[in-house]
């Protein structure tokens, strides 16, 4: 056991790499079921219930420290290729596919909660909520949702669990379906969508130099530090902390960039996601495994999201003459995100595959916001 900040600190940092480094090296089957980076925490929460790091006051404040200094950073760095330019030139067809995935998302949420809130403890809107950002935006999201409504440890490894298992399903799903594209489309009387996307994909990060880490790094560090300070003169309440001002502000600030020419600079994605796997490990490293006997109802929970979301985008799509591929891509834009749903769009057609990048981003921008307004209401929901 150690109560060393550097040493706590140190294998924070070794722990984050580790299993991103095993699945390039090595890129195993159980990789596709179980993200590294969800790996990653279960490793860190098993370490810290073998009380291999300790409790007292200096590794509780390097916890806090990485988490209030490193996320907003991270969620800035996760919108600086955001360019709403390029998202809002694919016309209102795209984007009506796409806000109809996000709320029949949230409305798949509001169902789940609905139906379980009678099995499920009574903070469990908690990591749903959080499931519910992570399944409009990505990882980073959800890990914001969770600490703007504070989500105790324990619950936020069923929220990551829940997130994993069911988005494996869902990818394998949507594959699955590719061939059936052409009756799906008979069926809601639509057209195909491949050339609507043309001449949208974002300019592909060119090679990545020390000074362009370190670049971002400073910057990123830098906005955090300047969103923390407004935030504390906007006023709170309720859902409505300090730390969601902060989010929001960073993720205003990262749209803003990424309309310069400062969005080209490549590093940006490669630091995003060091310390994306850095915040989730810290998270872990306070974890425990206490109400496991809960997991299996959590992820019952998210498949019955999976269920409504399907069936009100066929609705969608019979409504609003939407194709497969449309649908699809905006589907997993939001559950998956930028590392799938272009492979997806691809499979359709190849033209489409900047689709999947461009809503995946515009996912990373409203995740938080949809996860938080989700939270303000799923507690009433859930009064037992």
């Amino acid at each position: 056991m150690t109560d060393s900040p550097a040493a706590f600190l140190a294998s924070l940092l070794v722990l984050a790499g580790l299993c991103p480094v095993i699945a390039a090296r090595w890129p195993l089957r159980l990789f596709e079921v179980l993200p590294p980076i969800v790996l990653s925490y279960g490793l860190a929460t098993a370490l810290a219930v073998l009380g291999v790091w300790g409790t007292g006051a200096a590794v509780e404040a390097t916890q806090r420290q990485v988490m209030t200094q490193a996320l907003p950073a991270l969620m800035f760095l996760l919108l600086v290729r955001c360019d709403l330019r390029a998202i809002l030139a694919l016309g209102p067809r795209v984007l009506l596919a796409f806000g109809c995935a996000t709320a029949t998302i949230a409305t798949g949420f509001i169902v789940a909660a609905l139906l379980f809130r009678g099995v499920l403890p009574d903070d469990a809107w908690k990591p749903l909520a959080a499931v519910a950002g992570g399944w409009v935006g990505g990882t980073a999201n959800l890990v914001a949702v969770s600490q703007a409504i504070d989500t105790p440890p324990e619950l936020l490894s069923f929220a990551l669990l829940t997130d994993a298992l069911c988005y494996s399903v869902w990818v394998l799903v949507l594959f699955a379906t590719v061939p059936l594209a052409p009756r799906f489309n008979a069926w809601v009387k639509a057209r195909g969508s491949a050339e609507t996307v043309a001449g949208f994909l974002p300019e592909p990060e060119a090679a990545t130099a020390p000074g362009h880490v370190l670049m971002w790094l400073g910057l990123s560090l830098a906005v955090g530090a300047g969103a923390r300070e407004l935030a504390a003169l906007l006023p709170q309440g309720g859902v409505v902390n300090a730390t969601t001002w902060t989010l929001l502000a960073v993720s205003v600030a990262g749209v803003l960039v990424a309309l310069t020419p400062l969005r080209r600079l490549p590093g940006a994605e490669g630091c995003g996601s060091a310390l994306l796997a850095l915040v989730v490990v810290t998270l872990a490293s306070q974890g425990s495994f206490e109400g496991l006997a809960a997991a299996p109802w959590f992820v019952l929970a998210g498949f019955t999201v999976l269920a409504v979301h399907a069936a009100l985008m066929a609705g969608a799509a019979r409504l609003f003459r939407l194709d497969l591929a449309l649908c699809g891509v905006a589907s997993l834009a939001n559950i998956g995100g930028v590392a799938s749903a272009p492979l997806l769009a691809a499979m359709h057609a190849r033209a489409l595959a900047p689709l999947g990048v461009l809503l995946a981003l515009l996912g990373y921008l409203l995740g938080t916001g949809v996860g938080l307004a989700l939270a303000s209401v799923m507690p009433a929901l859930m009064e037992h």
